[in-house]
């Protein structure tokens, strides 16, 4: 499975992705999990099962949420409480809920 963070540039969320790996590793759950920038959307919906947002570009959901349900990829906003304690964990079992 494929878990693809969005952001204004695909750097602020890198520290997340790195916990979320570590959190995923400790539950033996085999998951990739990478951050891009949103203007990559197109690309990383042929690859990825389930995209979250970053909290900062919130503001692009519209477009971003029509891309990802004619692609048929679940998406959603990352929790802005879990983003800003960069909590691993609890972003990582908010994609895992997505993929139900």
């Amino acid at each position: 499975m494929k878990i693809t963070l969005l952001c204004a540039l695909g750097m602020s969320t890198s520290l997340l992705v790195e916990k979320m790996k570590k959190a995923a590793g400790s539950r033996s759950i085999d998951v990739e999990i990478e951050a891009h920038s949103a203007d990559d959307i197109d690309e990383q919906l042929k690859t990825s099962d389930i995209i979250l947002l970053g909290p900062q570009i919130r503001y692009k959901k519209n477009e971003l949420y029509k891309k990802a349900e004619a692609a048929n990829v679940p998406i959603d906003i990352v929790d802005m409480k879990a983003y800003g304690t960069i909590d691993g964990e609890k972003v990582l079992n908010q994609a895992l809920q997505l993929n139900k």
